[in-house]
């Protein structure tokens, strides 16, 4: 019983470590309304691993610019967070899985609507609030405090965009359910931090809370880079129970749609199928309308030979697609199609056939729209599912709707964007990612570089394993290699099934007009 209030009470903690509190400027020379835009950038995807006591991957928290537009009528930014627990605490102590909506003024950080839905347990809770507060702040004598109140979310944001000077003490009210915060928040140097995702110059703050001795006696402590985006890259907490640390283990910035111009649409060799729901094929577009820090480009094809055991022909082929970005089911989109097949010398042991179609974002890759069908023997599985990554929501057309967390991949927009992630070794990174109808988080953690043989060439590579963070999450062994380059190619993946070790070899390089 004390084990499972230990964990209820670290998960709350483990948000509330990242938004060390913004505090009133007390220190003569430095404005008290400085503020920097860097952290709010649309498309920051920051991923943490959190421990606790001897629970190496105790949890992962995940935070997401999401975007920038008019929400409830105001200008605003969209910022998002999700903190799950994982692997054996979450099965045998405790299960959360709880996300955070904060909508921001991008002049002043301030949260003007809130949203949350908590899962710890057997408790659900789904909730928002409308703060109502002012888009620009007027300093008048007291200039020198921050007016208004903030959420956890929206209150680690605007602390970063603070100077975070050498001596500095900020303070911020912070309030999260039904309890108020008036922290402070003490730069007291500088530090040289190493993580799994390098090392940082770092920014040593520590977190007091004088009116709460309970979470004062935790002495959080935040590490930000010692850059304009002060990214937290480590944060201790100290528990009865044992450290809790929250280090950082990806970072990155999705790429923006280039501007649009009217220009006449280019022709290009390639033309997608129509989409059932439309009634003129899309515009084709050039591959030059993908932003150009992605690994890809339009008309980028993979094709792959699949081989059972140690057998040396080939049982099936599967291919991968970049077909065109033009407007899908009434919104911009970039069409990425896969098809997997046994091959006729096959057929008699098993039979596949199948084809799934991903609609995805051309700036985060993520998908809105996915049809799959399968057939493998003589079942046949049609589905298609319509995803709203702003809401959380999933839906199979004509049945059920269901949960998902921000920026939900399929299994083919997975494999795209990770390409995009930076893979050093040791580095991790985790997404969610949907299988048919059920939400699971991939954790993708770069084991080592190596040189694999691809069709008598040797090609310098990087070993990843891919597992979810279920008890069971590695049992199939699935390692993916991928080329140690800018592009990223997924040249060789292996796995355990029911039938034996199963391995994709690249056969035929992309084929891209340059």
């Amino acid at each position: 019983m004390l084990i499972r209030r230990l964990a209820a009470f670290a998960a709350p903690l483990l948000l509330f470590s990242f938004v060390s509190p913004l505090w009133a400027q007390r220190v003569e020379g430095v404005s008290a309304a400085a503020f920097s835009a860097a952290p709010y950038k649309v498309g920051e995807r920051l991923t943490y691993i959190v421990s606790f006591s001897n629970f190496v991957m105790a949890a992962h928290v995940e935070l997401l610019v999401a975007g920038r537009g008019s929400y409830a009528g105001r200008d605003g930014v969209q910022l998002r967070a999700r903190v799950e627990t994982e692997g054996v605490v979450s099965a045998a102590l405790y299960a959360i899985n709880n996300e955070y909506v904060s909508f921001v003024s991008p002049g002043t950080g301030l949260p003007f609507r809130t949203q949350q839905v908590i899962r710890e347990g057997a408790r659900t809770a789904d909730s928002s609030s409308e703060l109502n507060q002012p888009a620009t702040v007027q300093h008048g004598p007291a200039a020198g405090v921050f007016p208004g109140t903030y959420d956890l979310l929206s209150a680690l944001y605007r602390v970063r965009a603070l100077p975070l000077v050498q001596g500095s003490t900020y303070r911020l009210t912070v309030q999260h359910e039904a309890e108020q915060y008036e922290a402070d928040l003490k730069v007291t140097g500088r530090e040289v931090v190493k993580t799994n995702l390098g090392s940082f110059n770092s920014i040593v703050t520590q977190v007091r809370v004088p009116g709460n001795s309970r979470i004062d006696s935790y002495r959080i402590r935040i590490y930000f880079s010692d850059d304009e985006r002060h990214i937290p890259v480590l944060i201790t907490a100290r528990h009865p129970a044992g450290e809790i640390r929250a280090e950082l283990a990806g970072s990155e910035i999705l790429p923006e749609a280039p501007p649009a111009t009217p220009a006449k649409p280019p022709v290009v060799a390639d033309q997608p199928p129509k989409p059932p729901e439309t009634s003129n094929p899309p515009p084709k577009e050039a591959k030059s309308s993908l932003p150009a820090t992605l690994p890809f480009t339009v008309g980028e094809q993979l094709n792959f030979k699949i081989f059972l055991g140690p057998e040396t022909q080939p049982v099936g082929t599967a291919s991968y697609q970049v077909r065109s970005r033009a407007r899908y089911f009434g919104r911009d989109g970039l069409l990425l199609t896969a098809t997997a097949r046994t091959t006729a010398a096959a057929q008699q042991l098993f039979s596949v056939n199948d084809q799934i179609n991903s609609y995805v974002d051309p700036t985060t890759l993520v998908p809105f729209r996915t049809e799959l069908r399968l057939q493998e023997g003589r079942k046949t599985t049609n589905m298609t599912l319509h995803l709203d990554q702003d809401l959380g929501w999933a839906s199979i057309e004509g049945g059920k709707r269901f949960e998902i967390p921000a920026g939900t991949h399929d299994p083919i927009s997975v494999l795209y964007a990770l390409r995009s992630f930076s893979l050093t070794p040791p580095k991790r990174a985790a997404v969610s990612f949907l299988l048919k109808d059920r939400p699971l988080t991939l954790v993708i953690e770069a084991l080592k570089r190596e040189v694999i043989e691809l069709g008598g060439v040797k090609v310098p590579a990087i070993q990843l394993a891919l597992k979810t963070t279920e008890a069971d999450g590695d049992k199939l062994k699935v390692r993916l290699w991928v080329g140690d380059d800018r592009r990223r190619l997924p040249l060789r993946l292996e796995a355990n099934t029911k039938l034996g070790p199963v391995r994709a070899d690249l056969s035929i390089l992309p084929l891209t007009t340059q």
